[in-house]
């Protein structure tokens, strides 16, 4: 058994934990990208929101789609 096999379990746990707290996972990445957002002053937001998108449906976050305006990502 080798590092690559104990990696791969580790993304499938990651993902179970995910389904089992959505709730949590959804606010640390929106946190994440909130912080993200702040330290570049807004310039990447879109591609913070695409980010946010893509671990959301990784790992199971429960708001999937909603950026900070609730409608499905960018801010206009």
């Amino acid at each position: 058994m080798g590092l690559g096999d104990n990696l791969g379990g580790l993304g499938d746990k990651a993902k179970d934990l995910g389904g089992q707290h959505s709730d949590k996972v959804d606010q640390a990445i929106e946190k994440g990208g909130d912080f993200v957002d702040d330290k570049t002053g807004g310039q990447h937001a879109e591609h913070v929101d695409k980010g946010q998108d893509f671990a959301r449906d990784q790992f199971g976050g429960g708001d999937q789609g909603a950026g900070q305006d609730g409608q499905g990502g960018e801010q206009q």
